[in-house]
């Protein structure tokens, strides 16, 4: 599903990747762990193309993303990408349904379509009766699971993860961590997760630990 071979990437005079390399299969879940600055924001930001890398080549889904134009990648990324951050950048002035909503019309889906599968992942989430609640009346786990079916709506078949748990309490961290087993489980969907909680880290399929910008593992 995911194949990145010896990556290198470079801020100025620093150097933050120095040739990673790894593999992802299908309906895998692996957690990507490291000391800040380590490069693992960086990396998940070039797998998921919101950055290019200075050499290396990344495929997805045996794509060649870096030989897209900026057009094509901005499709793909739409298409088959979803994210999720540790800030879940949800648009204050719109409802749980309508910031879910609005990948799927940026892909071109109409409104009934678009509300219906938001609805869909509002129901898998156990967050029906919020649909209609803006992002300030939600708690910090219900608004980033609000933010986690933002980044399903388009059925996309890599989920990238950036911190997600970074701004909730234990217990919703946990909760979060299963919903992405359960969303696997029920989509077969690919996870990559950037985390610092080792404890969930060590939830994942496989842990890949990144130190001075190589995989150790």
């Amino acid at each position: 599903m995911i194949k990145a071979n010896n990556i290198q990437k470079s801020f100025g005079d620093l150097k933050v990747l120095k040739g990673v390399s790894l593999e992802v299969n299908k309906g895998e879940i692996v957690s990507i762990v490291g000391a800040s600055g380590a490069g693992k924001s960086t990396l998940l930001h070039i797998i998921g193309t919101l950055d290019r890398a200075d050499s290396g080549d990344i495929l997805l889904n045996g794509i060649q993303v870096g030989e897209l134009s900026d057009r094509k990648i901005a499709e793909f990324r739409n298409k088959h990408i979803g994210f999720v951050f540790q800030f879940h950048h949800l648009l204050p002035e719109f409802t749980a349904l309508e910031n879910i909503c609005i990948p799927a019309f940026l892909g071109g889906k109409g409104k009934k379509e678009a509300e219906n599968m938001a609805m869909e992942l509002l129901d898998f989430m156990n967050l029906t009766e919020r649909s209609n609640h803006k992002p300030s009346e939600l708690s910090g786990g219900e608004q980033q699971r609000v933010a986690v079916a933002r980044a399903l709506i388009n059925r996309p078949s890599v989920i990238l993860a950036d911190e997600p748990s970074g701004n909730l309490d234990s217990s919703s961290s946990v909760e979060l961590h299963n919903l992405f087993f359960r969303l696997r489980d029920a989509f077969m969907q690919t996870y990559i997760i950037v985390t610092h909680n080792l404890d969930l880290a060590n939830m994942a399929d496989r842990k890949l630990t990144i130190k001075d910008g190589i995989i150790e593992n």
